[in-house]
C-alpha cells in the first residue's frame, strides 16, 4: 500500500515507518522539523529511513492547507497514519497557539484530505492525556473524557471529535489510539527517560515531581508500533450495537473507533527511577518538587477493547525495555558503546 505518516521524523513516526518499509510497503513521511526540541536528532531518524527505496521524505507544515491538499491529490494514499503533534503538556502552557495550529488545524487538513481523496482509513495518535482529572482506574475509552486539565489534552479530545464528526458525514473510517508513556530508543528528549538517564548519567539531580507520587502505564516503543500496525489493518466500522439512546463514547454508528494502547501495567515513578539506575549502574541525586500544572498523578490503561478486537497485548517488560533504551541512549548522546 501507500502510506502517509505524519510526523515520519518523530520518535513514533520513524519506528513505525521502519516497520511498514520491512513489510513492502511505500511510506510517504512528512515533518515541519519544528524545533521544540533538537532537529538533529530527527534528521538523524530520516537517516535511518533514507536507504529504503520505498521511502521519500518530505519537509511540510500540516497546517499549511495548499500544500496538504496537493499532496493528498498526487499520492492517492490507501492509509493515513497521523502521528505529528505539537506535543509536551508543559509547554501548552507556554505557547498554546502551537498547539492550535498543528493539533487542531493541521488535523483538519487530514481530514480534508482523506475526505476528498478516497483514503481507506485513518490512524490518528490521540493521548492518555485526555483522561484529565479523572480518577476511576484503569482508564477506559468508555469513560467520559470532558475534563482536560492542559491544552495539549483539549486539542486531543478535539482531534477525536473532529474525527467522529467526518466519519458520521462522509463514511470515513478513522481509529483514534490513546496513547499512554512510550518511551525506548530514538525517544525524546523532554521525557523522563532521557532527562533521567542524561542527569544520572552526568551526576546532576533529577527533579522528581509530586514528591515521587506518580504512576505511569509506561509502554515500550516496539509494542506501541504492534498496536499501531495491528489497527491500521482492522478498517474501523459501525459498531452493530451502538445505541443513540445510551451512546458508548468508544464506539459509533458511524465506522468509527477509540482505542488505548498502553502497557496495562502502572509502575510507581520511584521504581521507574530505580530501574534507570540499575540498568546505568549508578544512583540518581533527586530533587522532590511539587505538582506541576497541567500534570496527573497516574495513567493506567484499560486495553480490553485493544486485545478483543486486534489481539494486542505489550510484551516487553520495564527493566528489559529500559536496558534497551540506556544502551541507546549511551551510545547516541555520549558515544558509550556497551
Amino acid at each position: 500500500m501507500n502510506i502517509l505518516i505524519t510526523g515520519a521524523a518523530g520518535f513514533i513516526g520513524m519506528h513505525l515507518a521502519q516497520r511498514l518499509l520491512t513489510q513492502g510497503h511505500a511510506v510517504v513521511g512528512i515533518d515541519n522539523l519544528n524545533d521544540y526540541y533538537a532537529v538533529s536528532l530527527k534528521r538523524d531518524r530520516l537517516k535511518l529511513l533514507a536507504p529504503h527505496a520505498n521511502f521519500r521524505f518530505i519537509e511540510m507544515d500540516m497546517a499549511d492547507r495548499a500544500a496538504m491538499d496537493a499532496l493528498f491529490a498526487a499520492e492517492k494514499f490507501q492509509r493515513v497514519v497521523n502521528l505529528a503533534a505539537q506535543a509536551g503538556v508543559r509547554y501548552s502552557l507556554q505557547n498554546p497557539h502551537a498547539y492550535i495550529n498543528s493539533n487542531v488545524v493541521g488535523f483538519l487538513h487530514i481530514l480534508e484530505g482523506c475526505r476528498h481523496h478516497g483514503v481507506e482509513h485513518l490512524v490518528y495518535a490521540s493521548s492518555s492525556s485526555v483522561y484529565g482529572s479523572n480518577t476511576h482506574m484503569p482508564f477506559s475509552t468508555h469513560d467520559n473524557v470532558d475534563h482536560p486539565v492542559s491544552l495539549y489534552a483539549a486539542t486531543k479530545k478535539s482531534n477525536e471529535l473532529m474525527a467522529h464528526t467526518y466519519s458520521h458525514l462522509y463514511r470515513i473510517p478513522t481509529t483514534g489510539l490513546r496513547f499512554f508513556t512510550v518511551y525506548g530508543p530514538w525517544g525524546r528528549p523532554d521525557m523522563s527517560p532521557s532527562l533521567f538517564a542524561g542527569a544520572i548519567l552526568e551526576g546532576r539531580p533529577i527533579n522528581v515531581f509530586n514528591q515521587g507520587q506518580m504512576q505511569r502505564d509506561f509502554t515500550y516503543i516496539d509494542d506501541i508500533v504492534e498496536g499501531v500496525l495491528r489497527v491500521m489493518d482492522r478498517v474501523a466500522a459501525p459498531n452493530p450495537a451502538y445505541d443513540r439512546a445510551a451512546p458508548d463514547v468508544a464506539s459509533s454508528d458511524a465506522p468509527y473507533r477509540i482505542y488505548n494502547i498502553g502497557n496495562n501495567q502502572p509502575v510507581e515513578l520511584m521504581t521507574f527511577i530505580e530501574t534507570i539506575e540499575n540498568a546505568i549502574g549508578k544512583k540518581a541525586l533527586k530533587n522532590m518538587m511539587p505538582m506541576q500544572d497541567g500534570d496527573v498523578v497516574a495513567t493506567y490503561a484499560d486495553i480490553d477493547d485493544l486485545q478483543q478486537d486486534v489481539g494486542f497485548a505489550p510484551q516487553t517488560p520495564l527493566a528489559e525495555g529500559i536496558a534497551k533504551f540506556v544502551s541507546w541512549y549511551k551510545s547516541y548522546h555520549c558515544g558509550i558503546r556497551s
